[in-house]
């Protein structure tokens, strides 16, 4: 791909990183960890990979997208409210009663959202049904979970795993977001599952490890998904705790976030140079 086009992408990335602190300045606090660390991915899917509309978000053919580890939902509104899923003033009603961006995704409140998720390793058990009942229907679609680190050692990630290799569910694709931070601190610590993709590639997976941050290497790789070949595949992405957010990066305190007024704008400050930079890139290679 053009340089111009990943430039475009990392810049969708930083206004949707924007958007998320748009949500934590209205309502407060939020999973800003998780969120930060897979928004490069989020991004790429839905602005690069995925067939999908704003415009007619239950479109018949539509790529799916299950956000597994559902309290990374800034994540998701952030990137739905720039790809135009709905007007970005909603994101203003973050953590207030009635809202349409609760703490949780909710299909029935927000277009765009395929599943309400947050119980944790539970959003690949919903993808693998969802990828079975588009090949009972001859659909060309794909489905694509974004799973945390964290969830792993729930056990219906694996009953899942077992069942997407066993039916050959190569319209299933995993993003996993490895970054080796959860609420209670360092995953191997906490539940040693190393390594992912050993595992994953045991019960019969492709897999492929790449770095989750680059917009580059993530384009680069979906591009060759899915590779059809009788097996689900794994994207391990190894990525930085709350990336994007300078004072957070690769900690676990920043699992969730409330932050003082001073730091909310020293983050918004230093995103929106970083937006600035790269809208001169993109208007230099044009010129």
């Amino acid at each position: 791909m053009m340089n111009v086009e990943i430039k475009k992408l990392e810049l969708a990335a930083v206004r949707s990183r924007l958007n998320a602190l748009r949500m934590l300045r209205a309502g407060g606090s939020g999973h800003i960890g998780g969120a930060f660390s897979a928004m490069d991915a989020v991004t790429a899917l839905y602005f690069h990979k995925m067939k999908c509309d704003p415009a007619d978000p239950g479109m018949k053919d539509r790529d799916r997208f299950i956000l597994s580890a559902g309290h990374k939902c800034l994540a998701q509104y952030a990137v739905l409210a720039e790809k135009g899923y709905f007007p970005k003033a909603i994101l203003d009603t973050y953590g207030q009663l009635k809202t349409k961006l609760p703490g949780h995704p909710d299909m029935h409140k927000l277009p765009g959202v395929e599943a309400n998720t947050g119980a944790l390793g539970h959003g690949l058990s919903i993808g693998v049904g969802m990828a079975m009942g588009l090949r009972l229907d001859g659909s060309p679609a794909n489905v694509f979970v974004v799973m945390g680190d964290g969830e792993l050692p729930e056990g219906s990630n694996w009953e899942a795993a077992m069942a997407a290799a066993h039916h050959g569910l190569d319209n299933l694709t995993v993003l996993l977001d490895n970054n080796g931070l959860q609420i209670s601190g360092d995953v191997r610590s906490i539940m040693d599952l190393y390594p992912i993709d050993g595992h994953f590639a045991a019960f019969g997976w492709n897999t492929v490890t790449i770095d989750g941050n680059d917009m580059s290497e993530l384009v680069g790789t979906l591009d060759g998904v899915p590779f059809k070949n009788g097996k689900p595949t794994l994207i391990l992405m190894k990525t930085v705790k709350a990336k994007g957010l300078k004072i957070g990066e690769g900690k676990a305190a920043y699992h969730y976030w409330s932050p003082k007024p001073d730091e909310l704008k020293q983050a918004e400050d230093d995103l929106r140079a970083e937006e600035s930079r790269l809208e001169a890139e993109i208007k230099a290679v044009r010129v």
